[in-house]
């Protein structure tokens, strides 16, 4: 028997989401421009520690990120302050992604580096918080997750470009049970949102050489919303004659990276937020495991980078937080750099990178006292970018 009562709740339901979502498209399409970095003095950045391995990591990418910008905070270009209370028993106690006092100063800052922060699961004993990261995304519109993934050696050099505020991660949280035997959810897909995600990945091709844009999609089956994706790709790319545009579909793109043949063949790569979750955490195998990958999360007005993986309270408990890996948080903090204007420093600092992560190696993270500490990969990292033969030694690797 059909149960109507269920559908009229569901329908009531659906409405409010429609009627919030409208209301964020109107928004987007009235969203201030692009921050202008060239005109800001100082620009402000913080530094958010979050819980978990995330304050020693921190503390390691905050000391490279000083070192690679001494000159610029000594002249009062650039200001570094510590922004307080992001820890999961903070956000706990006021029972909230982000406590409004934390957001307020995290909006004092143009830019953020952020450690790995808690996000409860069932079973934890938290409260059942949204994830941190996906509610600074909203509050701050951070709709671009922009991963790069670099093995020089075997010609991989991916950048991701991945929706941050849309799709399953925006309505996730507000499916909808109609009864008992019936649970649905929603995917969001919106003109506005389509068109400033892969805009941005096409303007970045043309900025830095790239040659093509390769869309990731599953528009054969999620035929409204990918669908919807797919068409205002194709309609961009016809902006952009100089720069080769493609698609792929989720399942085989998942298959393509791992085909030393083909995965040659990407450069930049744009996606809703769903499949670019899933793609960028394979991608980062290839670079050393996410334990090695930034991210950087872009909105017009504020951007934040940060590690994309966990918090790993378990090496916490166990005593092993200072062998925790910095390299991922770097690599967001070079990608910091970079954003915010100065670019040599940031290949600098991504050459030396990739020397003592994937060429020279001579000290190897493993997570316990077997490996080293962060501290003494930290010091391995600045030793590499005093060395006078940084640049050779990258371009002899490259080469192989």
């Amino acid at each position: 028997m059909i149960n109507r009562t269920a559908i009229e709740k569901a329908k009531e339901q659906l409405g409010k989401l429609l009627e919030a979502q409208m209301e964020r498209v109107e928004k987007l399409k009235a969203a201030p421009d692009w921050i202008d970095y060239s005109k800001i003095s100082p620009i402000k950045i913080g530094i958010l520690p979050g819980d978990g391995i995330g304050p020693y990591i921190a503390a390691e990418a905050e000391r490279v990120l000083r070192y690679m910008l001494d000159e610029e905070i000594k002249s009062g270009k650039i200001y570094i302050n510590t922004i307080e209370g992001l820890t999961i028993e903070n956000r706990a106690a006021h029972n909230k992604a982000i406590p409004d006092d934390v957001l307020e100063e995290i909006k004092k800052y143009h830019v953020t580096l952020k450690g790995p922060t808690t996000t409860p699961r069932k079973g934890d004993p938290w409260p059942n918080i949204e994830s941190c990261n996906v509610a600074m995304r909203k509050e701050l519109d951070l709709f671009a997750n922009v991963r790069p993934v670099r093995v020089p050696k075997q010609g991989i050099d991916w950048v991701f470009f991945r929706e941050n505020t849309e799709d399953l991660y925006a309505l996730g949280p507000y499916g909808i049970d109609v009864g008992e035997d019936i649970a649905i959810d929603f995917r969001l897909c919106t003109s506005p949102g389509a068109e400033r995600i892969i805009r941005m990945a096409f303007d970045y091709a043309k900025r830095n050489g790239r040659t093509k844009v390769t869309c990731v999609t599953k528009a054969n089956v999620v035929k409204t919303t990918d669908g919807k994706f797919l068409e205002i790709f194709y309609k961009i790319a016809k902006e952009y004659p100089d720069i080769q545009a493609d698609d792929w579909y989720i399942d085989i793109m998942t298959a393509k990276l791992v085909d030393e043949k083909r995965r040659r063949e990407f450069q930049v790569l744009v996606m809703p937020n769903m499949w670019g979750d899933i793609l960028t955490d394979e991608a980062a195998e290839f670079q050393g495991g996410v334990g090695t990958a930034g991210a950087a999360n872009i909105g017009k007005q504020y951007a934040m980078f940060e590690a994309i993986h966990g918090s790993a309270p378990r090496m916490v408990q166990e005593g092993r937080a200072q062998y925790a890996d910095p390299a991922s948080m770097i690599r967001a903090a070079a990608m910091l750099i970079n954003h915010i204007g100065y670019v040599e420093k940031a290949k600098k600092l991504e050459m030396a990178l990739d020397i003592c992560g994937q060429y020279e190696k001579k000290l190897v993270i493993t997570g316990r006292p077997t490996g080293a500490t962060g501290k003494e990969f930290t010091d391995y990292l600045i030793d590499w970018l005093n060395n006078p033969k940084l640049q050779e030694t990258w371009e002899g690797y490259v080469k192989g």
